[in-house]
């Protein structure tokens, strides 16, 4: 390796090799410093025969008489040598006992490591300053599980966008939250393109039955499209590291093991069976490890399917049909993306999905509160009229099962929603696929409670998105949280876990009440939420419940 240098007498420019310092030629560079001691010796010792040749008595105590006796002259050396050695072991004995001092007391090696193992895991910006939790430099993800949203925040550091990472985030809950969503599912999506300033919504295709009960799997079709139109990374790369999760198993984590309890309470674990029991019958508790090798089959199938979507559709669905013995091929329609729903307020553009989602609902019962403009110290009664006329006239619709989020620090956005309409879906395991189909009716849309929104493009440069999960509650929840922030000013991290806007609901899951509390005094959010926004740079993700919803960011 060489280093290029200007010699300064010259003004040419020459080259300088660094040394290789290397353990097994330190003792060939003490060789040669001892030939070259050597070689001095034996000049000094000509010289000291020179001499005396000229002086051939000598006072055993003259200067000279030293130079003339070699065995006198090593011992001095010795002894310089072993003086030196002395003053370096004192020095390094110095400094150990200097680190002692400065060691906080009481603390391990184990500890020195654990400590300083958590203060390597802290996010840091280049600059050195440290970000509170749940805020990012560059990009974020959050999902229901860590471990998915470990491998989401991988694939933006591997240079995919948000799409990559929202598309790898979903097919890993896939796997390991089948309770709530998974390759049978149905997912709606939006996005939202900082660069562009465009908005896309992801929509279903309408409700398929492969069999009495047992809907038409729709997750790759859907997470295919939106990769294949705004994706980054290789498609093969989105699924390689669940693959490699299915295949070496994943450990069931407290809210697959809650569902599996209640699901066996209720007596409908049978056909979980064998993939999510014992062998005795038992369903698998927290902590288990489990593999699903059919479920990683056709990832595998997925990843080196043809583009085309009758291809790629086709490929999937075989061995379906051959698990519930059909004899004419399936055959799927594809999902689409198209504009989002859009609405124009004072403080921004505020996006959905459109019907059959409750998009519209959120819409036209938030249009009347914050289209007038300006502040209002109490935005209930007109919300609450709008909200109580919209849910009047809704029909029974699916519940939210699965919310997760990817955003960078430029705005750029995706939400992704996902149902198998019950806990588990149609409960029917397929076993050479590992997949649960849901229990969507066929010859429909599919209605969903999902609305996920979008505020941006106003005054303020920043992006904001959130979600909700569950049922009639979902679209609430959303609601109340922009009321709380945009028309009642609260912080919004405060509007998202503890809003000031306070909303009863009646029996049948209809608004039945609204009132305002002051600050810091409204009860915790009870419903499922989740929020990413853009903020100086910097974007920054939160979950209600917390702990239910880890974020990961780089």
């Amino acid at each position: 390796m060489e280093q290029t240098r200007v010699d300064s007498q010259s003004g040419c420019l020459g080259s300088v090799k660094y040394q290789k310092l290397l353990l097994q030629e330190s003792g060939s560079e003490e060789e040669e410093e001892e030939e070259d001691e050597t070689e001095s010796g034996s000049q000094e010792e000509e010289e000291g025969e020179d001499d005396m040749k000229t002086v051939l008595i000598l006072d055993p105590g003259h200067p000279r008489a030293l130079q003339a006796n070699p065995a006198q002259n090593w011992q001095s050396r010795l002894k310089a040598w072993a003086g030196i050695l002395s003053a370096l072991l004192l020095l390094g004995l110095s400094f150990y006992l200097a680190a002692r001092q400065l060691r906080p007391r009481g603390a391990s090696n184990q500890d020195q490591e654990m400590a300083a193992s958590k203060i390597q895991s802290l996010d840091h910006h280049p600059s050195g300053h440290h970000h509170n939790p749940g805020i990012y430099p560059h990009g974020v993800v959050i999902s229901e599980s860590d471990t998915c949203s470990i491998l989401g925040r991988d694939l933006l550091l591997a240079g995919g966008n948000v799409v990559d990472a929202g598309v790898g985030t979903a097919l890993c809950l896939a796997l390991v939250h089948p309770h709530e969503t998974g390759l049978g599912a149905v997912f709606w999506a939006l996005f939202h393109n900082s660069s562009s300033n465009q908005t896309m919504a992801l929509t279903p295709a309408p409700a398929q039955a492969l069999a009495p009960g047992l809907g038409m799997p729709g997750a790759l079709p859907a997470l295919h499209l939106l990769h294949r139109n705004l994706g980054h990374l290789p498609w093969s790369r989105l699924l390689a590291a669940t693959i490699a999760l299915a295949q070496d198993g994943f450990s069931i984590d407290q809210a697959l093991a809650e569902a599996l309890a209640e699901q066996d309470a209720a007596g409908q674990a049978t056909g979980l069976c064998p993939l999510l029991c014992h062998p005795n019958g038992t369903v698998l508790g927290q902590g288990t490890r489990v593999t699903n090798l059919g479920l990683a089959a056709v990832l595998q199938r997925a990843a080196q399917a043809p583009e085309t979507d009758d291809q790629f559709l086709s490929a999937l669905l075989h061995p379906l049909a051959e698990d519930l013995l059909l004899k004419e091929p399936l055959k799927g329609i594809m999902p689409t993306l198209e504009p989002a729903l859009r609405l124009a307020l004072p403080q921004g553009l505020l996006f959905t999905t459109p019907s059959p989602t409750a998009g519209e609902l959120l819409l036209k019962v938030l249009r009347n509160p914050l289209q007038a403009g300006g502040l209002t110290s109490d935005p209930c009664p007109g919300f609450l009229a709008a909200a109580q006329d919209a849910y009047s006239g809704v029909t029974p619709a699916a519940p939210v099962g699965s919310i997760l989020a990817a955003m960078d620090s430029e705005g750029s956005v995706l939400l992704l929603v996902s149902s198998l309409n019950s806990t588990f879906g149609s409960g029917w395991l397929s076993p050479s696929t590992g997949i649960l189909l849901s229990d969507f009716m066929g010859g429909s849309q599919i209605a969903s409670w999902a609305c996920p929104a979008l505020l941006c493009c106003g005054p303020e440069v920043d992006v904001l998105a959130l979600a909700a999960s569950g049922g009639s509650s979902a679209p609430l929840a959303v609601a109340k949280t922009l009321l709380s922030y945009l028309a009642l000013q609260q912080p919004l991290p405060d509007a998202v876990t503890q809003p000031q806007l306070q909303i009863q609901l009646s029996s049948t899951g209809a608004p039945r009440s609204c009132r305002t509390t002051p600050p810091k005094t409204g009860a915790p959010n009870p419903e499922a939420l989740l929020l990413v926004t853009t903020h100086a740079e910097h974007v920054r993700a939160t979950g209600v419940p917390a702990s239910c919803y880890p974020s990961r960011g780089h």
